[in-house]
């Protein structure tokens, strides 16, 4: 027996895999190169690699286990992956995403961007944004990785919206009212029982976590906040200096009216300036007031900070907000981070405030 799981991490398989107990070889299949639409899907393949059975039943087993098959027997499944197949001929892409470091995603990266204009086709959107966020994930990163997966992956869906395994892809980091599970609710309850095992568990790469936990939702809710806005009047100096960098992706990128989004801000201390948070005062604090009309989840969010002094560790906020049914276009929403920030190893500590312009696309 062997499997093929369509997943972006292949370590958090591994780590299933673990938990599981699974000693049969699985190949991950991040690319969708099979072009499959939807899984699971079961295969009974012969001792001269003939597909006989697609999704067999009992019975079709225990006939496939107690035979073997002649050369000249052919198969009834000469398409096993039926109609809809999506994928497309190989890409230099491909070769340097699965066999080259993740240093060479960029490489990926412009090897697809090519192919797109020169084809167009949904599955190269699909591995574009693939490849952006493996680089997201890794110290190569750069600004707006994530943002353009999660744009290519909705072109991608735009193209043929019967794609399940693109769709997935968009809901791991979406709202929860487009949610059908909790992609990831297994992997602390994984980690508990590997160690009462005795086991080590697997380390992973990229950890999970917000809109990866988070359960489907029959309806958009919002929590009640009874405090105050922290900088009603806009007083706080705003960090022109730089020492906090703010990267913000909208998922999906395009909403439909009276739908809702999930936001994800991420914040990082600049490095080429050594800036550092200061731990000794208070929480890093998101404020998010919603236009007329408009919904969010959580007005005020907050970070607790770690025990150490200072420290240079990155900061994940996520929030949903909900658009009117009559809205269209683009809208602007600046939600603002209040947050004590030090210059330099002994450089002076500050309070400051920076606003997060986004662009909500409503089509």
């Amino acid at each position: 027996m062997a499997g093929i799981i369509q997943e972006q991490h292949p370590d958090r398989a591994r780590l299933f895999m673990q938990w599981k107990k699974m000693d049969w070889p699985v190949m991950v299949d991040s690319l969708n190169l099979l072009g499959v639409a939807a899984v699971p899907i079961t295969l009974l393949i012969d001792e001269h690699g003939i597909i006989r059975a697609v999704q067999p039943s009992e019975e079709d087993l225990q006939d496939f286990l107690g035979r073997s098959y002649q050369t000249n027997e052919a198969s009834k499944f000469p398409l096993p992956l039926g109609e809809g197949r999506q994928a497309i001929a190989e890409l230099p892409g491909d070769a340097i995403f699965l066999w080259e470091d993740v240093a060479q995603a960029g490489e990926a990266i412009d090897s697809y961007r090519q192919a797109l204009t020169a084809q167009g086709a949904g599955p190269i959107h699909f591995r574009l944004g693939v490849a952006y966020r493996r680089r997201y994930d890794s110290p190569y990163r750069r600004g707006g990785d994530f943002a353009r997966a999660v744009e290519h992956w909705g072109t991608a869906l735009d193209i043929d919206p019967n794609q399940y395994i693109w769709r997935r892809r968009i809901q791991q980091y979406g709202p929860r009212l487009t949610k059908p599970y909790s992609f990831y609710d297994w992997v602390s309850e994984a980690r508990q029982e590997i160690e009462a095992r005795g086991e080590a568990p697997l380390p992973l790469d990229a950890e999970p976590g917000g809109t990866e936990f988070a359960y489907p939702a029959e309806s958009f809710s919002t929590t009640d906040w009874a405090g105050k806005e922290p900088d009603p009047r806009g007083r706080i100096r705003r960090d022109e200096e730089g020492l906090i960098r703010a990267e913000t992706t909208v998922v999906p990128a395009v909403m439909a009216a009276g739908e809702s989004v999930r936001v994800h801000v991420v914040f990082r201390p600049n490095p080429d300036i050594k800036a550092h948070w200061n731990n000794e005062v208070d929480d890093l604090v998101l404020w998010v007031d919603a236009p007329e009309g408009w919904e969010v989840d959580q007005p005020y969010l907050t970070v607790s900070i770690p025990p150490e002094p200072v420290s240079q560790e990155v900061r994940k906020v996520e929030f949903e907000l909900k658009s009117p049914a009559s809205s269209s276009g683009l809208t602007t929403i600046t939600p603002y981070v209040l947050y004590y920030v030090c210059e330099d190893v002994n450089g002076t500590c500050l309070f400051r405030r920076q606003d997060i312009p986004l662009n909500i696309r409503v089509d």
